[in-house]
């Protein structure tokens, strides 16, 4: 654990090589935490692997599942600084950056505060933290595609709280006094966040959101995010990518990506001269094989490449 703010504790760990070439993976959510699967992108025996749970979920204290936590001081500008000081904890002085979803974003931000300590870059369901994106996904851009669940989303906000906006309706009701309406709030906003990930879409709740201190926390996170323009000024990342010239990166996105679709990474590409775009055929948002190799084959070849720290 590693205290970023009085009363605020990030988790760490490190697997693989201790010598190996630094990589830190930046999970996805807001509030996914990471997951022994995040591990598995890389060769230990060529890679110091670094994970670490972003505030307010996973490990890190307090967590979003409290409804007691407050969520003011978790902020983009600060998950970046906290990232920066666990590379700093740990004797760093470059790393590589995996990101994917919501992690994407994270990545850019921190690389574009600090590009002098980004050795690469390997993202994901490439987000960019634009208003159009968190439209498309929670403001009822794609719900012409799961027009069911998209009803059943609105439908659960009660009339007389609705608001015009339903991610300001959801943040709201996950904050109410009433732990009934909190849970009830986050396992429909958690039914949504299950309809669109997979490819070929699947049906039900997620297995993760079966935890309902994972779902609060989860729900409260996005949402806090969501409502706050994810704490980036519009386009912000895209106009200041020139910072990432020369900084080797790997955009991989599934063809079917409803979450994050491929115009995204295209456009982020079209504007990062040293990057390269990887399109996965039958691959949506969630990793499936073909997707997890192609990450697997973009961090091999990076492996050999000269680093530092």
């Amino acid at each position: 654990m590693l205290e970023v703010a009085p009363g605020t504790e990030v988790y760490w760990e490190t697997c693989g090589s201790p010598d190996g070439k630094p990589a830190v993976v930046v999970h996805g959510g807001p509030g996914s935490g990471c997951t022994p699967g995040h591990r598995r992108g890389f060769d230990p025996a060529a890679y110091r692997i670094i994970l670490f749970d972003q505030r307010g979920c996973g490990r890190s204290t307090p967590h979003a599942g409290d409804p007691a936590t407050d969520l003011t001081d978790n902020t983009t500008q600060n998950l970046v600084a906290d990232m920066e000081r666990v590379r700093q904890h740990l004797g760093v002085d470059r790393w590589l950056l995996q990101g994917g979803s919501w992690g994407s974003t994270l990545a850019l931000a921190y690389a574009e505060a600090f590009p002098a300590r980004v050795s690469e870059m390997i993202l994901t369901g490439v987000t960019m933290g634009r208003r159009a994106e968190a439209d498309w996904l929670f403001r009822g851009g794609v719900s012409p595609l799961f027009p069911a669940q998209w009803a059943r989303l609105c439908d659960a906000v009660p009339p007389e709280r609705r608001t015009g906006d339903v991610v300001e309706d959801y943040r709201r009701l996950l904050s109410d006094p009433e732990a009934a309406v909190r849970d009830r709030a986050a396992f429909e906003w958690s039914m949504w966040e299950s309809a669109t990930p997979d490819w070929p879409p699947v049906t039900g709740l997620a297995e993760r959101f079966a935890d309902p201190v994972f779902a609060l926390g989860f729900a409260r996170l996005v949402t806090h995010y969501i409502a706050h323009d994810e704490f980036l000024e519009d386009g912000v990342l895209l106009r200041n990518i020139d910072r990432l010239a020369g900084i080797p990166a790997v955009l991989v996105n599934g063809r079917y990506d409803l979450q994050a679709p491929i115009g995204n990474a295209w456009e982020l590409h079209r504007h990062w001269p040293s990057s390269e775009m990887v399109i996965v055929d039958d691959a949506g948002h969630s990793r499936n094989p073909a997707l997890t190799s192609e990450l697997i084959r973009a961090s091999d070849r990076f492996a050999a490449a000269p680093r530092a720290g």
